[in-house]
Formats: structure tokens, sequence, C-alpha cells
């Protein structure tokens, strides 16, 4: 197997850092926990991230981790740490999540309209979400509003309300005139 290579790129939140691999981490979307308690028997991986001092949140993408700090963490710190776990972990070739577990992203849909929804999101939307540390999801379609969850670096992002509104919501719009509004949950 080659080196284990990773590399850091600052995401728009500034509580939030992406740390980029060489390797695939998890194929589903992603998995968000936002305490340690959330990782313990989920996903190996989060729960070592989770023992760096100032580490608050996980995010584990395709092939990347986003990490969110505590108010009482140093960037500093939370870097080496988070990098050198990272680093270490994946030379361990030891699993990334636990047996069993599955994306909360659920790929079935009610009706065409929710498909079409689905499908915006999957394969413009989230792939750009993603280049910045994040993901979003589709919850459900009522009454004409689209509600999604954002997470990763757009949860608490400083500019998410701009980008839901003026990004994923006027694309959505474009795209599916049924869509009459996108709200955060």
């Amino acid at each position: 197997m080659s080196d284990v290579y990773v590399s850091l790129e600052f995401t728009p939140n500034p509580n939030t850092l992406k740390y980029s691999v060489n390797r695939v981490l998890w194929e589903k979307g992603s998995l968000w926990f936002k305490d340690e308690h959330e990782a313990l028997g989920k996903s190996p991986l989060a729960t070592k991230l989770f023992e760096v001092f100032g580490v608050a949140q996980v995010m584990l993408g395709r092939d990347f981790v986003t990490i969110t700090k505590s108010q009482e963490g140093d960037w500093d710190l939370v870097h080496r740490g988070v990098s050198a776990a990272i680093q270490h972990y994946l030379e361990s070739d030891l699993p990334i999540v636990s047996e069993g577990i599955v994306s909360a992203w659920v790929p079935g849909a009610t009706d065409e309209i929710e498909q079409k929804i689905r499908e915006v999101l999957d394969q413009e939307i989230r792939p750009a979400v993603a280049m910045d540390g994040g993901d979003i999801y589709f919850e459900r379609f009522e009454d004409g509003i689209v509600y999604v969850a954002l997470q990763g670096a757009c949860s608490g992002c400083p500019s998410s309300s701009a980008t839901l509104k003026m990004g994923v919501e006027s694309r959505l719009r474009a795209a599916v005139p049924e869509v009459l509004e996108v709200v955060s949950i």
C-alpha cells in the first residue's frame, strides 16, 4: 500500500478544518459525529480523533475528515494532534467504521419531485459543499419547502445562510419549479 498523505485545507467556517487524505474512508456520503459518544461503536477513527484535546465534532467524507474545534481548543495543538492521529491510524490499516454502519443518506425517493431534488443535491450541490469540508442531506419535501441538514464545516458556518439561499435554493428552484424555499433543520 502507498504512503498515507494528509493535507490541511481551510474552510469558510473559522472553527472547522478539512483534512484531505489519499484513501477512501467512506463511500456512502458522510458520517457526522457531533460528540465522542456518537462515535463510540460506530467509527474507531472518529473515536480516536475525539481523544485530541479541543476536537468537538468529526465528519468523515469519502476522502476527507472535517474537524470542528471546541471553544477551549487551540488550532495549533488541535491541528498537530489531528494530523498525526489521522496519519498513524490510516497507516495501521484499521477499519474506519464499524461493520453494519450505514449512511444517513437514504437513496430512495418517494415521488418524481423528490427524486429530482435528490439528484440535483447529490450530483451538483453535495460535491461543491464537500470541497469546503461539509455535507448537505435531504430530509424531506413538504408544501414546496425542501428541508435539508447541513453537516461538517457547513454546520455553524457564518456563510451557511447565504450559501443555502443564494446557492442551494437558487439551484433547486431553477431545476425543480415546485421548490419554493430551502430550509436548514
